[in-house]
């Protein structure tokens, strides 16, 4: 008779925090949906210049066939009488009509953002109807072509402004919590007499400096261009952050790892960012979605005052500020609001489940 010898049972090996915080995050379902929506919507709003554009894709004309996504066609190579590039959905309409092997293949929503549609019946802004659902606003644009776009550049300039103005609180926020001493008194003081700037007031000042325009008798100010408008912002982004930064800095380099780290001969700057910097993270991924919140709002704030983003740029604030000056248009003040309103709600919920998961006291019993 053999003896049977019984394999010792394995231990499996401890579930790291980050995979415990991920699991977390994805069991609170209003959080992690909303993640998923918003991530899917801004990566298809990257294909809106296919979806929803006046510029056709192909063009067959008399057995030869153009590319007008690529280049641009006078309206005379396609035989329309008028001046300037073709009028591609008259053209479809013209090819449909005479049925004779002509065709133009069009956007699925054949509007573009900047173009105003000024063969509709009537005086801009139209109500909604079935081919402009959203209505079209002051200059004949439609509407919900401008908000699908202004939601591409709304997103983008918030996530551009996160990572500029949280980058360089992180940093400043390690060197002073690491450095201590004179350094961070005098990085304290430097900071607190920066942030009390006003904030409108120096981005009037900067776009009078940098974009002026001079007609006779008088100088124009122009909106600040794209980049120039993340640079002031993130200008005043990165101040927030760094005393929560700073604060951890200060508590990690107690912690007994800094110290074997000195003493084996690890510099500075590989102890501050390769071994504190990802122990110090939870304040930054856990304000990161209401900084977006607040980057957005700042956005449509400029635009509604009129110096933010440079027109004809699809903007929710200036489509705002259309509907505040033609309230009885209502399809100007409801769809604007309502598509902010969705955006910086599916926002904040992400933001409350990555702060709860992110939470040492709620992650720590997770099993």
């Amino acid at each position: 008779m053999t003896e049977e010898t019984a394999e010792p049972e394995r231990v499996g090996k401890p579930e790291s925090i980050v995979r415990r915080r991920i699991r977390k995050f994805r069991r609170i379902k209003r959080g992690y949906w909303s993640f998923l929506l918003i991530t899917a919507a801004y990566v298809l709003s990257f294909s809106l210049p296919y979806l929803m554009n006046g510029t056709a894709f192909l063009v067959r004309f008399k057995g030869e066939y153009y590319v007008p996504a690529f280049r641009v066609y006078q309206a005379s190579t396609f035989g329309q009488q008028a001046f300037g590039e073709a009028d591609y959905r008259a053209l479809k309409r013209q090819f449909d009509a005479e049925d004779n092997g002509n065709w133009v293949l069009l956007p699925p929503y054949p509007f573009g953002p900047n173009e105003s549609l000024l063969d509709l019946p009537g005086t801009p802004p139209h109500p909604p109807s079935w081919e402009h659902p959203f209505g079209t606003d002051d200059r004949g644009r439609d509407v919900l072509v401008r908000l699908a776009y202004g939601f591409n550049i709304s997103l983008t300039f918030a996530v551009l402004v996160l990572l500029i103005g949280d980058g360089v609180g992180i940093v400043v926020g390690a060197v002073l919590g690491y450095v201590a001493g004179k350094v961070d008194l005098i990085g304290q003081r430097v900071i607190e007499i920066w942030s009390s700037l006003p904030f409108l007031y120096t981005i009037i000042i900067v776009s009078s400096i940098v974009v002026p325009v001079y007609v006779p008798g008088r100088m124009q100010v122009l909106q600040p261009s794209f980049w120039l408008l993340i640079a002031i912002l993130s200008a005043f982004e990165w101040m927030g952050i760094t005393y929560y930064v700073r604060g951890e800095f200060y508590r990690e380099k107690a912690r007994d790892y800094v110290g074997a780290a000195i003493v084996t001969g690890v510099s500075g700057p590989a102890i501050m960012f390769r071994h504190i910097l990802p122990n110090a993270l939870t304040p930054v991924i856990s304000f990161a979605p209401f900084t977006i919140v607040a980057n957005i709002g700042s956005l449509v704030a400029l635009d509604f005052l009129g110096f933010g983003l440079p027109a004809p740029t699809p903007s929710w604030g200036e489509l705002i500020g259309q509907g505040m000056e033609n309230l009885t248009k209502w399809w100007l003040v409801f769809f604007p609001l309502g598509v902010l309103f969705a955006t910086l709600l599916l926002v904040v919920f992400i933001g409350e489940a990555v702060r709860e998961a992110f939470d040492p006291k709620e992650y720590s019993r997770l099993r």
